[in-house]
């Protein structure tokens, strides 16, 4: 079992940023996987920013250059820098732990953190 809690969330003009935390309850180098979502009204939820065990980084078309996912080991902690904010930002991010078990994954999910940029 893994426990995951976002923080950082809040209210933000077009063109700010946020940065949000993803603290793991275990070592993030046991979790192969650690990944921020992101679910808009009336949407699907959809992957942002993905970083593996072994550091391996990919971003959705729609944030590279703009988002930045990092690692603080020391912290098991998973951060997502959100820079040059758009209104179309605006959702819910969620962070997912990805866990391989017996040649099969587990899926471990954050309660969530509002993002919204209005002006």
């Amino acid at each position: 079992q893994v426990q995951l809690v976002e923080s950082g969330g809040g209210s933000v003009q077009p063109g700010g940023s946020l940065r949000l935390s993803c603290a793991a309850s275990s070592s993030i180098f046991s979790i192969n996987h650690m990944t921020w979502y992101r679910q808009a009204p009336g949407k699907e939820r959809e992957l942002v920013a993905t970083i593996t065990s072994g550091g391996d980084i990919a971003y959705a078309d729609s944030v590279k250059g703009r988002f930045t996912i990092s690692r603080d080991s020391a912290k098991d902690t998973v951060y997502l820098l959100l820079n040059s904010l758009k209104p179309e930002d605006t959702a819910v991010y969620y962070c997912q732990a990805a866990v391989l078990t017996n040649s099969d994954y587990d899926f471990y999910w954050g309660q969530g953190t509002q993002v919204t940029v209005s002006s």
